[in-house]
């Protein structure tokens, strides 16, 4: 990432689609051709695990899985597994919102349809080469899949909530529901070949055509997940497997009591004693399945933030030191010339930013963080460095026309004056291109910008609102005929005229 490149930032499941979410489909194939046309070298996209409550891909079942809903089912029925006519037959919801409702109600029916024909006939589906990817996988694809052929077996309720000994483990409780839920767990075996196959066909397609991918994975994992249900000797788990204290953030002026996310704490001392096996297993999975890797939360590797699991918020937390150095040295010699973006944001300290330093991983700039006019901010692009990668906004940003209409009046002030707008009416008209061409005009390295702020969208395409769940959160998507080539044409020109083609 040392050359000057740009790229652009949209979710899976924000890819037009005739079934209610992006898929790694034909429209996969089409955004890429985009990309290309556009001149981008890089496509951001969000954390591609499966989601629970909340629908959040940065609380996933599993850090390795790939969400079924991903699974293109088109594909599927060119290859016999389904018919036309049962995909016509479900109604998945608004065209321009991802509907997790339908996904949850409609897509494992479907999908149970493909894997009985699978079975069925084996040999006239590839069965060979499932078996194989189950064997390759096979470190986390088996207790993935037991994971969620017992949650299913109890009612989606979180394995903490299961009886005890398959909420310990034990290994005669195992061996019992292996046996007794065969069929359910090769099926959740098959749907992350599934995934995984068409994944890899679609990252190939993108990088035979110049584009690389920019994965995204959370720094911690959901507390009800097959990874803390199955490697409960890293977490900061009381004898009963129940969270001690959990992830989150201190308060600040944006949130009185802080935010309490709930993830599980890990256990540092143990993953140091592994040589951190499983984080590293972890990171050779997304090597894999991306070219470049965002880890977020990357200050949580110098300090992170602990709260008491029985808190109704965050406000009780605090500060502890994480593994620093040696976590990084241990990734950078075990896995040298890794792609790592480091998300930087937050509360940042002067250990963070030498952390950071060592590392020698490029951090973040959020263009939107550099108008808050009752402090100096550091995200002005006048104060960049090369080794970054810049940002209009994230998945966490309103869109920029949507800052525009709803900030701080002094803050979209100073915007205004920074970006030589004459006026608000024009500003919250074009100003998401004066957004756009200050992040491509800077000195740093890799420019990406949401797909949103191309299309001149305000406060309904938001991704997400930190701290809130459900309303529109994770639901934006984009319809196909948003894909034109006068866009592709202009974005091109700009990412010429900035040098970054």
């Amino acid at each position: 990432m040392a050359e000057r490149a740009a790229g652009i930032l949209l979710a899976v499941s924000s890819l037009p689609s005739r079934y209610g979410i992006g898929t790694f489909g034909e429209e996969g194939l089409r955004w890429v051709d985009f990309l290309k046309e556009a001149g981008q070298k890089y496509w951001q996209i969000l954390p591609l695990g499966p989601t629970g409550w909340g629908d959040s891909p940065y609380q996933s079942f599993s850090a390795f899985a790939i969400s079924p809903y991903y699974v293109d089912l088109d594909m599927l029925r060119d290859q016999s597994l389904l018919t036309g006519e049962e995909l016509e037959a479900v109604h998945w919801g608004r065209p321009n919102r991802v509907s997790y409702a339908a996904q949850y109600l409609h897509r494992e029916k479907i999908l149970r349809k493909a894997f009985v024909r699978f079975r069925e006939n084996p040999s006239a589906h590839n069965g060979a080469a499932f078996q194989e990817f189950r064997e390759k996988h096979a470190p986390w694809l088996n207790d993935y899949s037991l994971f969620m052929a017992l949650k299913r077996r109890n009612k989606g309720v979180s394995w903490l909530e299961w009886k005890g000994p398959l909420r310990f483990r034990e290994a005669k409780a195992l061996a019992n529901y292996q046996k007794k839920l065969a069929e359910d767990i090769e099926y959740h075996s098959y749907v992350q070949y599934l995934a995984y196959t068409q994944w890899t066909h679609l990252k190939a397609y993108a990088n035979s055509n110049g584009v690389s991918i920019i994965g995204d994975i959370p720094i911690y994992v959901a507390m009800d997940s097959a990874d803390t249900w199955s490697n409960s000797e890293l977490f900061q788990l009381d004898p009963q497997r129940r969270p001690i204290r959990v992830a989150g953030c201190p308060p600040d002026p944006f949130a009185a009591g802080g935010q309490l996310w709930g993830n599980p704490l890990y256990r540092w001392d143990i993953l140091e004693q592994t040589g951190y096996a499983w984080w590293l297993t972890r990171l050779r999975t997304c090597m894999r399945l991306y070219d470049v890797t965002r880890i977020d939360h990357f200050r949580g590797f110098e300090s992170y933030y602990s709260i008491p699991a029985a808190d109704k918020d965050a406000g009780g937390g605090e500060w502890v030191k994480g593994p620093g150095h040696s976590f990084i040295t241990a990734i950078n010699r075990e896995l040298p010339g890794a792609n790592i973006i480091a998300e930087d944001l937050g509360y940042l300290t002067a250990e963070v930013r030498e952390l950071l330093r060592a590392s020698g991983y490029p951090g973040m700039k959020i263009l939107q963080f550099a108008f808050d006019s009752r402090e100096s901010s550091d995200y002005m692009p006048h104060t960049f460095e090369r080794h970054c990668v810049v940002y209009t906004g994230t998945h966490d940003n309103p869109t920029s026309l949507g800052w525009l209409k709803t900030a701080r009046f002094e803050d979209v002030t100073l915007a205004m004056e920074y970006f030589g707008l004459r006026n608000i009416r024009e500003a919250i008209k074009e100003g998401n291109w004066a957004f756009i061409r200050s992040v491509l005009g800077s000195v740093a390295n890799l420019a990406i910008i949401p797909m949103q702020d191309y299309l001149g969208l305000g406060t309904n395409a938001r991704m997400n609102a930190p701290s809130t769940t459900g309303g529109n959160n994770w639901r934006w998507r984009m319809n196909g005929g948003m894909l034109k080539s006068e866009l592709a044409e202009k974005i091109a020109l700009l990412t010429r005229i900035y040098g970054r083609i």
